[in-house]
């Protein structure tokens, strides 16, 4: 029932079975353990070969650093790994900790994993580009993002071995071919200051991942998002040194694998809070419990799911369509977008949608355990829902009526006037040209006057009544100009107040037109008033119109169907009408329609 192509996970209540978004197989233990024992055989090799180099300064401190960065990655990605199967980042961050501990083999004496150490030498940096670029799936989700990671590894191993084959990497060096090392260096040079620019431009994709659609992120996802954005910052500083040869260098990069050994960390902290994230369901339980208002259903949910951006949709079978708790219309993401949907069923009929993170999709378990808790709550959200969007579509039936009807009378106005009030001007006319012709005779004289008096009469009477059809002087002239007529024509002194800087909607100058000729009429018949005043103008995005007069009050408002029409008329708008008629002091009408 989702749009289509969109990347849904669904999950059954009542007597269906949950169903989890499809996973790959989970990896064995004795696998997991045995990368385990691996990472730590690899962080030990590198304490071991920073002691015995002879060109490694400050060994066990830079042994201590290498296993700080690579171990972390290492079992956090086995922990993650485990944890969710489904996504590639925990063996992407597992290769990450051990092409770490591979660069370590270029302190060694011997020649052929000196070369090998070498030639991996800036490949960890690129590999961290990618993990944090393929956060939280594993998969480089945008163009962008993988030609941005090509192009590193191609600038990290492919520029490293022209540089290689030119020398100036000591004697060890197996794949030297000539000897430049004023080349090398300067091949060198441009390979830093390459990395260095794509670590930034992989900074701004963070940046905007961060700010994506204007949603606000999971808090967990904001802090790795950041961590990771300042892990490329310390690496882009770093090659920048290095390129320059900066003093501070050593400081520099020592601060830069502090930070990026944080990376996994705030992962795995991440992982935690998710897991604990799980004792917000029984808080959820209860709150819904005690408190079961469909309008806090949402931020009950999205406090559960530590999701301030989630939306609530529910799908209506009738209108064939999801709608949230206010009867509006939702379109569910699309495959590709930063956004996914969970589907709730009960029986295999759809009920609701969670519009969430992306990165909620691996939590399963939060999800199902999240649904499954406000499943009895969502079913009422969507009565609810269901009953906010009749009003919507009855709201919607009644302006379109409404409007059909005043189109209609406009038709009808138009054909009077130029129709019937045509003929009888016409008929006017030839009668005092009969007129002039009979002169002679008196008695036909007095008969054609009377005619035309009471063809002037109908005259007058057929314009009355096109009025009250259609106010074409609102078309044509305003309302303004309009308002001058009606308060000329009023039985009392009325005071006239336009406050418009330019014309409004057609459909909002006829409504405030019809609520003033109504107010005035029962002025004229009703109040026993001496004077009114008429009121036009427009406050805080809304288009408002008031009447008032001082007359007995009084006026029933229940009875009689012309205040309760021009109410009809102004609700079908999205405003308001409303009366304050006290016995002895008089009539105030007032009307407010929202006009942006």
């Amino acid at each position: 029932m989702a749009t289509a192509g969109s990347a849904e996970t669904v999950f059954r209540s009542g007597n269906g079975a949950p169903k989890r978004a499809q996973l790959a197989g989970v990896p064995s233990r004795r696998l997991l353990w045995c990368i385990a024992a691996a990472g730590v055989a690899a962080a030990a090799g590198a304490i071991a070969l920073a002691l015995t180099s002879d060109h490694v300064g400050e060994p066990a401190l830079q042994g201590a650093l290498m296993d700080w960065v690579g171990l972390p990655y290492v079992l956090g990605g086995l922990i993650a790994w485990w944890r969710r199967p489904a996504s590639r980042f925990g063996p992407l961050l597992v290769t990450a900790g051990f092409v770490t501990f591979a660069g370590t083999l270029q302190w060694t004496n011997a020649d052929v994993p000196h070369t090998i150490g070498q030639a991996a030498d800036l490949l960890p940096l690129v590999l961290f580009l990618h993990v944090f670029l393929a956060f939280p799936s594993g998969r480089l989700e945008h163009r962008l993002d993988r030609c941005l990671v090509l192009a590193a590894y191609v600038t990290a191993v492919g520029v490293e071995f022209v540089g290689m084959g030119l020398g100036g990497f000591g004697p060890n060096n197996l794949l030297e071919v000539v000897a430049e090392p004023g080349l090398a260096g300067v091949v060198q040079k441009v390979q830093l200051l390459a990395l260095g620019a794509l670590s930034l431009i992989g900074i701004a994709l963070l940046l905007v991942r961060r700010r994506s659609n204007g949603r606000p992120l999971r808090r967990a996802v904001a802090v790795l998002i950041d961590s990771f954005a300042l892990g490329l910052l310390m690496t882009a500083t770093l090659l920048a040194f290095a390129a320059f040869s900066v003093p501070g260098f050593e400081t520099i990069r020592r601060l830069t694998l502090v930070v990026v050994g944080l990376a996994p960390l705030a992962f795995l902290a991440g992982l935690l809070s998710a897991r604990l994230a799980r004792s917000a369901v029984g808080d959820l339980v209860v709150e819904l419990r005690s408190d079961p208002r469909t309008v806090d259903l949402r931020d009950g949910l999205a406090r559960a799911l530590r999701d301030p951006s989630l939306t609530l949709a529910y799908w209506l079978p009738e209108f064939e369509s999801w709608v949230d708790a206010g009867g509006h219309t939702v379109v569910l993401p699309s495959r590709g977008d930063t956004r996914a949907t969970t589907m709730i069923d009960r029986d295999g009929a759809p009920v609701a949608a969670l519009v969430h993170d992306g990165s909620l999709r691996d939590e399963p378990e939060l999800l199902e355990a999240v649904s499954a808790a406000a499943g009895i709550a969502l079913e009422n959200g969507r009565l609810h829902a269901e009953l906010n969007a009749r009003l919507v579509e009855l709201r919607g039936s009644r302006g379109r009526m409404i409007e059909a009807g005043r189109k209609e009378r406009q038709r009808l106005e138009r054909n009077l006037h130029d129709g019937a009030q045509q003929r009888l001007i016409a008929l006017s006319l030839e009668l005092r040209m009969v007129e002039r012709q009979l002169s002679q005779d008196h008695g036909a004289t007095r008969a054609l006057s009377h005619a035309q008096r009471e063809i002037a009469l109908s005259l007058a009477e057929l314009r009355e009544v096109a009025r009250g059809i259609h106010p074409a002087v609102v078309t044509a002239h305003g309302l303004a100009v309009a308002l001058e007529s009606l308060a000329a024509r009023a039985a009392v002194p009325v005071g006239l107040t336009v406050e418009l800087d330019r014309r409004l909607p057609e459909p909002l100058e006829v409504a405030a037109y019809y609520v003033i000729c109504e107010c005035v009429a029962n002025i004229d018949k009703h109040a026993q008033a001496t004077s009114a005043t008429i009121g036009v103008t427009r406050v805080a995005g809304e288009f408002v119109v008031e009447v008032a007069d001082d007359g007995v009050g009084g006026a029933d408002t229940e009875r009689g169907s012309g205040l309760r029409g021009v109410a009809d008329r102004v609700e079908a708008l999205g405003g308001r009408l409303r009366v304050w008629t006290p016995l002895g002091c008089g009539t105030r009408v007032r009307a407010e329609i929202p006009c942006a």
